[in-house]
């Protein structure tokens, strides 16, 4: 009842008494009026709330984070483009189920659950995450046990599915297989390190800076290649001997997804995921990665791409929800560790994207909503004035 008293502009409609049906008319949103820089194109707006339909819930947001591609979406570089104006935050969030519409079965009203929003491609639009409330799919809904915070539970489907479905699915990496990857000191990277761990593959890290790789070492990589003062071609066949590297993952392209292609074995496979090495490059030409033909032909490697939006075009919604479930088990199991995000209230949004474009920030950015701020400890830099 509290979180509905700070509210001045919003209107509710409820029976007396009964604290769930106070349901509130209007909310806020973050919205893109059109393509561009996010700091220039978004505008807190007021909102209907929305009506969940058939197979629906209409979500109470409580924390959803900025992802890099959140910000390349609104900038028109991702992958897809949706219709403008569009809320913010394609990608995932935590909350619990206000109501459910007709015909939806499975889920509980007053249930916690992750929305996935990544939008399937091909598939239909799907209700951006930076607004108090949405309504989703009730096959885009994952319930979530309470000893996983808000925090964790608003970024299981985007970095930590990622990295389950590169391991597991799109690599099939064994037990005492080596894998290579790139940007090891990345989300993801952090995280595939965690899993082959727990699956007992053996990982070569590459990072950019020497400074980064006792770090890497730390969390259990098994062996490092800094490409500040190290050739990744020699130091692969130095660490994986004649036998080589079979299976890579690269978030770099350019000229190091070159290399990685280089030192594979005959007949390996590169699964491309990023293109960190274009991170600010506009032109879609220059978004690259130089392979040599002879090394293709003749040794018969495969360079291939995995986009996460992609993948749920492709999964069927039981298969999906079977690999977010996967991925929920490892977090609450504490296989896999997801850092603790840096909160930020909504009206704040020109920090929050400021924080998310600095440079090794350390911290995943999260709007965090009325609802769930008595949880979070905000400190100095990002505490709401109360």
């Amino acid at each position: 009842m509290a979180s509905f008293l700070l509210r001045t502009s919003a209107e509710f409609v409820g029976v007396p008494g009964d604290e769930r049906s106070l349901m509130p008319q209007s909310m806020r949103a973050l919205v893109a009026g059109e393509v561009g820089e996010p700091n220039d194109v978004l505008r807190l707006e007021s909102r209907p709330v929305p009506t969940a339909g058939a197979g629906q819930a209409l979500i109470r947001v409580k924390a959803t984070p900025i992802h890099a591609s959140d910000l390349h979406v609104l900038r028109g570089r991702y992958g897809f483009s949706p219709e403008f104006p569009t809320v913010g935050g394609h990608m995932e969030c935590v909350g619990r189920i206000e109501a459910l519409g007709p015909d939806t079965e499975g889920l509980k009203i007053g249930e916690r659950v992750v929305a996935v929003a990544v939008p399937a491609v091909p598939g239909p639009r799907v209700a951006g995450t930076w607004q108090e409330y949405l309504v989703a799919d009730a096959h885009r809904l994952l319930p979530v046990p309470d000893r996983l915070s808000d925090s964790s539970a608003c970024q299981l489907a985007v970095n930590p599915l990622t990295a389950l479905l590169l391991v597991t699915r799109e690599l099939d990496v064994q037990p005492g297989e080596w894998l290579l990857q790139t940007a090891a000191g990345s989300t993801v990277g952090r995280l595939v390190i965690q899993l082959a761990r727990h699956l007992g593959i053996r990982t070569i890290n590459v990072v950019r800076r020497r400074d980064a790789v006792e770090e890497i070492k730390a969390l259990g990589g098994d062996e490092v290649i800094c490409t500040e003062d190290e050739d990744l071609v020699r130091r692969v066949t130095e660490i994986a001997g004649p036998a080589g590297v079979r299976k890579a993952v690269d978030c770099v392209a350019g000229q190091v997804g070159a290399q990685v292609s280089q030192a594979l074995a005959p007949g390996g496979e590169v699964v491309v995921y990023g293109a960190l090495s274009t991170h600010r490059q506009t032109d879609p030409a220059a978004l690259t990665i130089p392979v040599a033909a002879r090394s293709l032909i003749y040794e018969t490697k495969v360079v291939r791409g995995f986009w996460l939006n992609r993948w749920f075009g492709t999964a069927s919604p039981t298969d999906a929800l079977r690999a977010l479930s996967e991925v929920r088990s490892l977090a609450a199991d504490e296989v896999l560790s997801i850092p603790q995000g840096r909160p930020f209230p909504l009206e704040r949004f020109t920090e929050a994207i400021a924080f998310a474009e600095t440079p090794a920030h350390g911290a995943k950015p999260l709007f965090v909503f009325e609802d769930g701020r008595d949880s979070w400890v905000f400190d100095t830099a990002t505490s709401p004035e109360r």
